[in-house]
This record gives structure tokens, C-alpha cells and sequence, in this order.
């Protein structure tokens, strides 16, 4: 884990020793608790902690207020917290076993952060519009992950979804769900990890969100964007 941070990440001893210890207690917790299908040491360190910190080239992040939503075992949100301390962040999620261990772990890491358990689409009606940036690196598609994240970030800043190999066509489907959110998508990081190009999908904030989005999430699944 370490020698694949070391020689990619560009970070700080302090930050690389942070971000092992991260690792190793998410393997660790992962044989009680389904944390993450990925738990060989150098795979950590390239899908879950490289892959995230590769958002920091697509955003400028510093001093930013981030939410990170869906973020399960803390990505893309903690390891950008670590790489980025000037971040304020909120991890969001609905699993309260996953947040609890956030809870705990994080403080023990010297890691601040606010950690909500709460749905995406009733947390917002008190955080609309008060973000700089959204991440999520969660599975649904992109049309639905706009309607739940949007509503978050303020005019002027952005969404970054996380996505593989099918980012071209999920954002073909998604561009009218983008904009009748107050979005536009302005660009796709591209960044190699391991074997597979990765995508991050930059959509901008260009005006306010209508307030009857995000709908419920019934709805949302049944009848996206």
C-alpha cells in the first residue's frame, strides 16, 4: 500500500501515513463489516485511495466545502480530505452501520469531518445550495446521481461524478436531467488506474436548482430524469 502511494501520490510522509492507517483499518473492520469487495493492501491504495485523490486535478478543492454523497466507507471524501486538509466536509450516507465506524475511526486518524447519516434526497432540504462541490463515486447512474446531488452545490460550483467505462453513454442520457437541474457538463477528467482508464465527470452549477428537485426517491427511480 505504501510504496504505491509513495511513488504516485505525490503527498506528504504525514499524509501517506494517514491514508495506510485509513487502509488498514478499513481491511481490518471489512472482515466484520461489508465495507468494500476490494481488500488487497495495493489495490486499496490504487482503486480506492489514488482513484479518489485524482479528483484534485479535475476541481480545485482547497478551503472548498465538500459533501461527499453515497460515500459509504468514506469515497471519495476521506482520502480527498486527507490529501486536501483545507477542505470542510460532509460525509453523507443512509447506512448507519458504515457511519457509525466513520464516527469512530476518523477522530482516531486525526481526520475532521461531519458525518451524517441521512438520505441524499431529505438531508438537502436543510444543506440546499450550500455546497462548492458534490463527489459521488456511487453506482447508480449519472441521470439520477445529477437529481440527487445537484441540489447541494451552489451556483458556480460543480458536481464530480466518479465513472468508468460507460461515462459517454450515461452522460448522453443524463443531459437533460443536467440541465433542467441548473447544470451543465463541462468537462471529463480522464486518469489511468491500474489497467482502465477512469472518468470524472465535472458538471458545473450555472443556476439555482427548482426547489421541487430532488423528488422522492420512488419517484427518482422510477420515472429519472
Amino acid at each position: 500500500m505504501r510504496e504505491a502511494l509513495e511513488a504516485r501520490s505525490g503527498l506528504s510522509p504525514e499524509q501517506i501515513d494517514t491514508l495506510c492507517a485509513f487502509g488498514q483499518a478499513l481491511i481490518e473492520k471489512n472482515k466484520v463489516m461489508n465495507l468494500t469487495a476490494i481488500t488487497e493492501p495495493q489495490a486499496v491504495a490504487e482503486l480506492h485511495f489514488l482513484d479518489c485523490i485524482a479528483l484534485l486535478r479535475a476541481e480545485d478543492f482547497s478551503g472548498k466545502r465538500v459533501i461527499d454523497i453515497g460515500c459509504g466507507a468514506g469515497f471519495p471524501g476521506v482520502p480527498l480530505k486527507i490529501a486536501e486538509p483545507s477542505i470542510e466536509l460532509t460525509l453523507l450516507d443512509s447506512l448507519a452501520k458504515r457511519m457509525t465506524w466513520l464516527r469512530e475511526i476518523l477522530p482516531q486518524l486525526g481526520v475532521e469531518a461531519e458525518v451524517v447519516t441521512a438520505r441524499a434526497e431529505e438531508f438537502v432540504q436543510t444543506r440546499r445550495e450550500q455546497y462548492d462541490i458534490a463527489t459521488s463515486r456511487a453506482v447508480a447512474r449519472l441521470n439520477i446521481l445529477a437529481e440527487l446531488c445537484l441540489p447541494y452545490v451552489k451556483v458556480g460550483g460543480a458536481f464530480l461524478a466518479m465513472k468508468g467505462a460507460l461515462a459517454g453513454e450515461e452522460m448522453e442520457e443524463a443531459k437533460r436531467a443536467v440541465a433542467l437541474l441548473g447544470g451543465m457538463i463541462e468537462q471529463v477528467y480522464e486518469y489511468p488506474i491500474q489497467d482502465a482508464l477512469h472518468k470524472a465527470v465535472v458538471i458545473r452549477k450555472i443556476r439555482p436548482t427548482p426547489t421541487k428537485y430532488p423528488r422522492a426517491f420512488a419517484k427518482i427511480k422510477k420515472s429519472p430524469l
